[in-house]
């Protein structure tokens, strides 16, 4: 074999030594609306997530956030059309656990025949809707591991009253 094969070889080999780097996925918004609430809510109590809403209830097209393939669960505990909450175990939500343990969750849509388990990007999951512990319709998109919440996802992207289009980047999940 020419030296310069062999070199070759070697360096290709050493690269499949090379752990493969985490992939970002950026966060855009489920639908167009208002930023309602980041770390705090607008009241002055922890949240530690993200809320976008329209205003308007069962409005079409709740998307999931994440830019990217990935897998979704989605765990629908009310099949009615709720837009001012209706207690806090009844929340629909859509979840993604990455492999390092954390958990990137999607809550409150209306059901569909889109609420479905399946492997997507930015898949529509249901309609905006208040389904759980909710003041009214919106989306809540919320990073954890253990009950820990992540909000340096969103850190920097985002602040509260802003207008966002489904376009607009809410974060970056690294």
């Amino acid at each position: 074999m020419h030296h310069t094969s062999k070199t070759v070889l070697v360096a290709l080999a050493s690269l499949a030594l090379i752990p493969a780097a985490a992939t970002a996925h950026t966060v855009k918004s489920p639908f167009p609306g208002t930023i309602t609430a980041t770390t705090y809510y607008p009241s002055g109590g922890y949240h530690g997530a993200i809320d976008v809403s329209s205003g308007r209830c069962n409005y079409w097209g709740a998307e999931t956030g994440v830019v990217g393939s990935v897998s979704w669960t989605v765990t629908i505990k009310t099949t009615g059309v709720v837009c001012n909450g209706n207690g806090y175990e009844n929340a629909n939500m859509a979840s993604h656990t990455w492999a390092d343990g954390w958990k990137f969750t999607q809550k409150h849509f209306i059901k569909t025949a889109d609420s479905k388990n399946r492997t997507c990007d930015r898949c529509q999951v249901g309609n905006e809707g208040g389904t759980g512990q909710a003041t009214g319709p919106h989306a809540h998109l919320m990073q954890d591991k253990l009950g820990t919440k992540d909000t340096s996802w969103y850190s920097g992207y985002t602040v509260q009253g802003e207008a966002v289009t489904r376009d607009e980047t809410l974060g970056v999940l690294d």
